[in-house]
């Protein structure tokens, strides 16, 4: 009798049986807010009507248009939109199926366009399992340990993480981006560096937001030192963080833009986007791929930004994050356990840590195993397993928010 491998662990108990909208139900019938939306993928809810109708309708009329052997109306038809919401100058689209394979096509193009081999990550950053996307991982050393040799060329920076240093975000900045030249005068030669990859906001690293001066400073040395700038939108695309584009909140133009998970409502979807003059650099034969560009993936995603366009999902996902994080930081003012609250938009976390300083990863365990017994499902990150984020869809409206803030609270009061 076949089983899945025992090294997958679930992060909940719950087997879902149906979505709908913000829940779940397990094959019990019971009820579960979720606020982790598949590590922030169903952004418009759970089988929400308009992109089911999409898949549907393309299901019954090409299922698969391999993209290198024949083309179809929905991918020609998805670039076209997409290019209504990318950056001005963005305009050149390679699709794939995961993130990890986004961040590979973006290293590979980023080594051919410069010639060198180099790519600075900063410290934190999750990027991917795979085995070149391991090699730029540093969010912890689960998803790159025991696979070595990994992929040369992957050069670290800090990034600015002021609760991790006990810092101001303007110091923490003013060292991360002075240690960022330090590295590029010691170990990550400018003349070997072809990319900087960053999030706007780490995912797995903690939910920590990079602030606008850091992201500028970055784009400044890009400039000034002939280097593309890798934004990997990934988990923060789509109206995750109240804007479209996490990098919207820095007014920073990357040169490449990777994105992935709310892109497709669920389908397996991702594309790097770049500049039509840099993506003709690629080499001949380095962009391909099987599935990449699925008929019903993209039928799905054209739903998608129908759907986040006209029901108003940036804004809301700004307006209900406010919220969110306002009702975070009451509970955490009734609880020390919970030494910071941070996020953009609908990507909020609750750090945990200990009267010496240390991350308390047991207390946030405990109060993730609360949640989900008292019916609201979340996730952790941080590197120690002691930051609990919270991910809706961008479909979220006040009463679940407020529902789940009083789960929320109840769940650290029990923790505690």
């Amino acid at each position: 009798m076949a089983q899945l491998s025992p090294a997958l662990k679930q992060a909940t108990p719950v087997l879902a049986q149906r979505g709908e909208g913000v829940y779940l139900y397990d094959e019990a019938g019971r009820r579960h807010l979720d606020f982790t939306a598949g590590i922030g993928v169903t952004g418009t809810g759970h089988c929400h009507p308009r992109v089911v109708e999409a898949a549907q309708r393309q299901v019954g009329t090409l299922i698969h248009g391999q993209y290198t052997t024949v083309m179809h109306r929905p991918l020609l038809d998805l670039t076209e939109r997409l290019g209504e919401v990318l950056p001005e100058g963005v305009d050149s689209l390679f699709y794939m199926n995961s993130g990890s394979e986004a961040v590979e096509a973006s290293v590979r193009l980023a080594r051919h366009v410069t010639g060198r081999p180099n790519i600075v990550v900063f410290h934190g950053g999750f990027h991917g399992r795979t085995m070149g996307a391991a090699a730029l991982t540093t969010a912890g050393t689960k998803f790159r340990a025991g696979i070595g040799p990994l992929m040369p060329g992957a050069v670290v920076a800090p990034f600015p993480q002021a609760y991790r240093y006990g810092w101001s975000e303007e110091e923490a900045t003013r060292f991360a981006l002075r240690e960022l030249d330090y590295v590029l005068a010691t170990t990550g030669p400018v003349q070997d560096t072809a990319a900087f990859l960053v999030e706007p906001v780490l995912g797995e690293g903690g939910y920590i937001p990079a602030p606008d001066a850091f992201l500028q400073g970055v784009r400044e040395r890009a400039d000034r030192h002939g280097i593309l700038l890798i934004v990997d939108e990934v988990q923060t695309g789509f109206g995750r963080t109240g804007r479209f584009w996490g990098h919207d909140h820095a007014g920073i133009v990357p040169d490449v833009v990777i994105t992935a998970k709310g892109l497709a409502s669920g389908f397996p979807l991702s594309a790097i986007a770049a500049p039509a003059a840099l993506m003709e650099q690629a080499w001949p034969g380095s962009q391909g791929g099987t599935y990449g560009g699925n008929a019903v993936a993209c039928a799905a995603a054209l739903a998608t930004l129908d759907v986040i366009q006209d029901e108003r999902l940036v804004e809301n996902s700004a307006e209900m994050g406010a919220r969110l994080h306002e009702g975070l930081r009451k509970v955490a003012a009734d609880h020390p356990e919970v030494g910071d609250v941070r996020g953009l938009g609908l990507m909020q976390a609750s750090e945990f840590t200990a009267p010496d300083g240390e991350p308390d990863a047991g207390t946030a365990q405990r109060a993730h195993r609360a949640a989900t017994e008292l019916g609201l499902l979340l996730l952790t990150c941080g590197a120690a397993g002691n930051v609990v984020r919270m991910i809706p869809p961008l479909i979220v409206d006040g009463a679940q928010i407020d529902e789940a803030l009083t789960l929320w609270s109840e769940a650290v009061t029990s923790a505690c």
